[in-house]
């Protein structure tokens, strides 16, 4: 049962352990798209600009949403571009492994943090894989590595 004292946690959770969970998403899909010769941007949050730090933008509402944009790349065709696609997950899935290998060796101790990493991430990796569209121009993670492959569709921005 959710009660006033769990409020620290869930303050946690939403503030800070959620934003690493999506910073890896995009920095998946980041590393792809530079990997394949392309530039992005990478972006956190919405509102006002906080601060740039090179291509890393975060915003004020830092823990409200992420994406990464980008224009094109230089091996550009539909494998390079559903890699790019499924980076996020790819990064996450690998964040995963590496904690719970790190915690199942005695490396880290199990910490409600490390959990809500985790959650947060197989989270991310499911919603952003299944495929459907947010709206006619915006599709999930999912989506655009089936458009791209089927039809060769490409999209800029990602989530």
């Amino acid at each position: 049962m959710f009660q006033l004292e769990d409020m620290i946690t869930f303050f946690w959770a939403f503030f800070f352990v959620l934003p690493i969970v999506a910073f890896i998403h995009q920095l998946g899909h980041f590393v792809f798209v530079w990997m394949f010769g392309g530039k992005a941007v990478f972006i956190l949050g919405r509102g006002k600009l906080l601060f740039r730090i090179g291509k890393l933008e975060v915003n004020q509402y830092y823990f409200l949403d992420s994406f990464c944009q980008y224009d094109s790349l230089k091996w550009d065709n539909r494998y390079t571009h559903a890699f790019v696609y499924a980076g996020g997950s790819l990064f996450n899935l690998s964040a995963i492994l590496i904690v719970n290998t790190l915690i199942h060796t005695g490396m880290l101790e199990p910490h409600i943090f490390f959990y809500q990493f985790v959650y947060f991430s197989v989270y991310f990796v499911f919603f952003s894989l299944l495929p459907f569209k947010y709206s006619e121009n915006h599709s999930s993670d999912g989506r655009s590595i089936y458009d791209v492959i089927k039809y060769g569709k490409s999209c800029s921005q990602l989530d």
